[in-house]
Order: C-alpha cells, then sequence, then structure tokens
C-alpha cells in the first residue's frame, strides 16, 4: 500500500486529509513470493499468470501457464482449446476474438455453405 496525504494550513482553519492506495500488482508478487518459498511452484506460477503481460511471457516464452495442474505442452494444448479462460486482453484471447469475427463474416457471407451436404453437391 502507498499512502498519500495533503494538509491545508490558514490563520484560522487547517485541513488535512489522506488515503491509500493498495497496489494489486505488488501483493500478487509478494503473495507468489510466498507460495514458491513454502515449496509451492506451480501455484506461485499461476498466480503470477494472473498477469496478462506474465501469461503471454510465459506463451512466448514457450513455457505455458499452468491449466487446471498440467503443466509443459497438455498446459498448452488445454490454452488453446480454452482461450476463454486465459486472462482478459491477452494475444491468446485477442487471437481467439479475430478468428470468431472471421468465421461470423464468413457465415453471414455465405450461410449456406456450411449446412450443404458434399454427398449432394454437384
Amino acid at each position: 500500500m502507498t499512502g498519500i496525504s495533503a494538509a491545508v494550513q490558514t490563520g484560522f482553519l487547517g485541513l488535512s486529509g489522506g488515503k491509500t492506495i493498495r497496489d494489486k500488482n505488488c501483493e500478487r508478487l509478494k503473495l507468489a513470493r510466498s507460495l514458491y518459498g513454502m515449496g509451492l511452484k506451480v501455484a506461485g506460477v499461476s498466480l503470477l499468470c494472473q498477469d496478462k503481460r506474465v501469461f503471454d511471457a510465459m506463451m512466448a516464452a514457450g513455457t505455458p501457464c499452468p491449466y487446471d495442474g498440467q503443466i509443459g505442452d497438455k498446459a498448452k494444448k488445454a490454452w488453446l482449446e480454452n482461450p476463454g479462460k486465459a486472462p482478459e486482453g491477452t494475444r491468446l484471447v485477442i487471437e481467439a476474438e479475430k478468428a470468431a469475427e472471421l468465421r461470423a463474416e464468413k457465415e453471414a457471407e455465405n450461410p449456406e455453405a456450411d449446412h450443404q451436404d458434399p454427398d449432394t453437391t454437384p
């Protein structure tokens, strides 16, 4: 937490105020460090992976974030199959949204194309 305060004093009147600001990223780092220190390495990494920057960096490095206890290639496959569970704003989510938009546009252009039976098509 970070504290902020201000004060004004005149000859007859004085005013002061203060506020604390919670730094969620700092909290996440401290919690992850604590988990890692207790030997819960996957849990610590999972906590850090809630930040979209960390998630994207892990995917780019070829070491995807854990997915429901799965790590490595199994986790990567699970993330690719379920991009909606990734943190909002990650490349995985953005690419999945773009792919969905392209599919919707193609269906709008030719709605009968997906429903044709290949055996009966001339």
